[in-house]
């Protein structure tokens, strides 16, 4: 950085300490520290002043009374941009509901696509919130963690920045869990000395291999430690315990030139015998994130495996930073990346936007991201020599649809390697894979469907059917709706006219009608729903009549009730009912029931609700029910209890208590409830996709005292968050 460059940086730090004054993180720290550590990391990866500045004022507009034309107008058009695309992805919330998740993740992953830098400020942001974890509630920490782990992570893997992706995936496991995480510390620590005393003694067998080479003094070469995160997997997918992994460290060995990287392999493979189908070589084939190493398992001292990484020390640059590595201040570029590199940079870009137009909604989309962008890769050749990457497991027909769609259209075949194989062949590295075609092919099968296993080739083999069998599937599609419609009881010639077809296809966002019963021939739609809202106006109104006329029925109902009373009242001037242990004023012999919707006990303010032949329901003053039905006051009586301090354990209460799926949480809050009561009628619980399990009892109580009493002990669990009864 110059002189310019470096006042812009100390200004934006200045403008966002001021805006930020008065603000304070979840740790009590002052809010500053955030965008400083943000603006540090990245500046650690060489980003340009523009990005710096945006990572000290990527909240500001956010959380502070500065608005986007002061940062445009004080820090020119750029850094405006990015702190605009990474404002409005702070104001995606991460909500349970798997619909809107995806919808939250596919607005992250297109505003990457747009200007990366937006991503590399949001990728430091989420390091450094995830650094800082340990001040949320444990719920929070596992939601942030498994999102991190499932969209951050993957994003600074595929953009080649490992210095971060390796950070959020230990950080991640960290909370999510816990007990394998720091098992894993401990077992490490535990041997490191004879793990540094092992390598520091391959690393000088090395030098002794290489010293006749003449490298030249830039050569380094130095132990490094395995991740956590990938030890952890390595347990979990190999099933071995942490004994049988030996490669918990690798030696790296970086050099002046390519040719060097060579002469280092050859030397090392004369030493030690390498292990058969263990050499990656990354330089010839670089992986799409641009990361170039050449990685050799070899037999190493006392006969244990040993990984070596040898490459350049360009290329370890851009194995730590990734894009970050080639960005350029005042060079050619193209988001953020040089023109020379910006073919394979902007390829992750390239799928996603086409991911975005070929899936059918949000949660189709992130499917398509998970399988085929962020799976496992393979690298397979074309018989010209063109290197493609593939999602593991993918075989012919997605590679001949990652092509062209023509050319998985008119595919009739596959070699592999010279043989003819089935379409069904999973593609593995190296492989040289030549797809046969024929012009006069009428087509992909649908049994097709059945050997993909990229999203993009089954979209293109589905879209191809779409337009094969369009005609035919509008027919089908209207059919089907007709009839639901007449399953239903409805006249489906008078509900389906033209304007309500094209106003349903509208709300479901179909650009004609044809389009929506195209899809529900396809079997992308389903019918029923498309049913119901043509059908929703009629339903209202059926409704509405029905509500009228029952309405009408209790008001000539609650009149008679009131002329008995009446009567009733001049013969027995203070009698009163008592049912329930409830009182009704001036009434006597009338039915009384608790109502099973907000089950009311002893101690709460309640109300009664005449009811059409069956007396008179007590419900709790703040139920829904009753505050629906208070619009018709003459249906609306007091009531009160005959003893406000029960008489036995003989009244109904729901509870429900949430809390953290730890092993033995459900019985504590069945320990807690015995210890309190003897009447447990029920219970049962379920557990999300956050690990929050969700516990619902039905118990027996005296008053609203005793139940208070049995909520304050079940809030004192450790790991419950919420204890709350519940209305049904």
């Amino acid at each position: 950085m110059n002189a310019e460059h470096v006042k812009l940086v100390e200004s934006a730090y200045h403008f966002a300490d001021t805006a930020h004054n008065d603000q304070r993180r979840r740790s009590g720290e002052p809010y500053i520290i955030h965008p400083v550590q943000v603006a540090g990391i990245l500046a650690k990866l060489h980003m340009d002043p523009e990005t710096v500045v945006a990572g000290y004022l990527h909240d500001i507009v956010e959380d502070t009374g500065v608005v986007l034309e002061d940062v445009r107008e004080l820090f020119g058009p750029e850094v405006a941009m990015i702190v605009d695309g990474d404002t409005k992805l702070s104001k995606i919330k991460y909500k349970s509901n798997k619909e809107q998740m995806a919808e939250n993740h596919r607005k992250l992953l297109l505003a990457m696509s747009k200007d990366i830098r937006v991503m590399i400020v949001k990728l430091a942001d989420r390091l450094h919130n995830m650094r800082t974890l340990q001040h949320l509630r444990p719920d929070k920490q596992r939601r942030i963690a498994n999102e991190t782990l499932e969209i951050y992570a993957p994003i600074a893997d595929r953009l080649g920045i490992s210095t971060i992706k390796w950070e959020l995936e230990d950080l991640s496991l960290r909370y999510l869990n816990p007990q394998q995480y720091y098992r894993i510390v401990h077992l490490m620590n535990s041997r490191r000395d004879q793990r540094i005393e092992y390598i520091n003694r391959a690393i000088d067998d090395i030098k002794d291999a290489i010293k006749d080479l003449d490298l030249g003094n830039g050569t380094e070469i130095y132990g490094r430690p395995k991740h956590i995160y990938s030890i952890y997997r390595k347990m979990v997918t190999k099933h071995k315990q942490f004994s049988q992994i030996y490669d918990l460290l690798a030696i790296r060995v970086v050099v002046e030139s390519i040719k060097d990287c060579y002469a280092v392999l050859g030397a090392i493979h004369t030493s030690w015998t390498p292990m058969p189908g263990r050499f990656k070589d990354y330089i010839a084939m670089p992986k799409v994130n641009g990361y170039q190493s050449l990685h050799t398992t070899v037999v190493g001292p006392e006969g244990r495996p040993l990984e070596v990484q040898i490459r350049t020390h360009e290329m370890h640059e851009v194995a730590e930073l990734g894009v970050a590595a080639h960005w350029a201040y005042k060079e050619g570029r193209t988001n953020g990346v040089k023109q020379s590199d910006s073919g394979n940079k902007l390829n992750l870009f390239k799928e996603i936007l086409e991911l975005q137009s070929e899936s059918s909604d949000a949660d189709e989309f992130m499917q398509g991201v998970q399988g085929d962008i962020f799976a496992d890769r393979v690298y397979a050749f074309t018989p010209k020599g063109d290197v493609l990457e593939l999602p593991k497991g993918a075989g012919p027909l997605d590679m001949a649809y990652t092509i062209h769609t023509e050319v998985g259209n008119k595919t009739t075949g596959a070699k592999v390697n010279g043989k003819i194989v089935p379409l069904d062949y999973e593609i593995k590295n190296g492989d040289i894979v030549d797809i046969l075609t024929s012009s006069s092919s009428a087509g992909p099968s649908r049994d097709w469907l059945n050997l993909v296993s990229t999203r993009r080739a089954r979209n293109k083999i589905k879209q191809f059917f779409r337009l094969a069998d369009r005609k035919e599937n509008i027919v089908v599609g209207h059919e089907m709706v007709e009839k639901k419609l007449r399953d239903s009881g409805f006249n489906a010639h008078l509900i389906m006219t033209p304007e309500k077809e094209s106003e349903v296809a509208a709300k479901l966002h179909y650009s004609s009608r044809d389009d929506m019963f195209a899809a529900i021939g396809f079997g992308d739609l389903q019918p029923a729903g498309v049913a119901n809202r043509m059908s929703k106006d009629v339903r209202q109104q059926i409704e509405d009549d029905k509500q009228r006329q029952t309405e009408r029925e209790l008001l000539e109902e609650h009149k008679t009730l009131a002329k008995d009373e009446e009567t009733h009242h001049e013969k027995k001037q203070h009698s009163s009912s008592s049912q329930g242990g409830v009182i009704i004023e001036g009434v006597d012999n009338l039915l009384v029931r608790l109502s099973h919707c907000c089950s009311p006990i002893p101690g709460d303010e309640i109300l009664g609700y005449i009811t059409k032949g069956r007396g008179v329901s007590v419900h709790r003053s703040d139920c829904p029910n009753i505050k629906a039905a208070e619009e018709h006051g003459e249906r609306i009586i007091k009531v009160a209890w005959a003893n406000p301090d029960g008489d036995r354990n003989n009244y109904n209460a729901d509870l429900e208590v949430q809390g953290y799926n730890r092993n033995g949480l459900l019985n504590d809050v069945l320990k807690s409830i015995n210890n309190s009561t003897r009447f447990l009628s029920s219970v049962n619980g379920k557990v999300d996709h956050d690990k929050v399990v969700t516990i619902n009892a039905s118990i027996g109580i005296r008053n609203r005292e005793h139940l208070e009493r049995i909520m304050d002990n079940l809030k004192k669990i450790p790991d419950v968050y919420v204890v709350k009864r519940t209305i049904h």
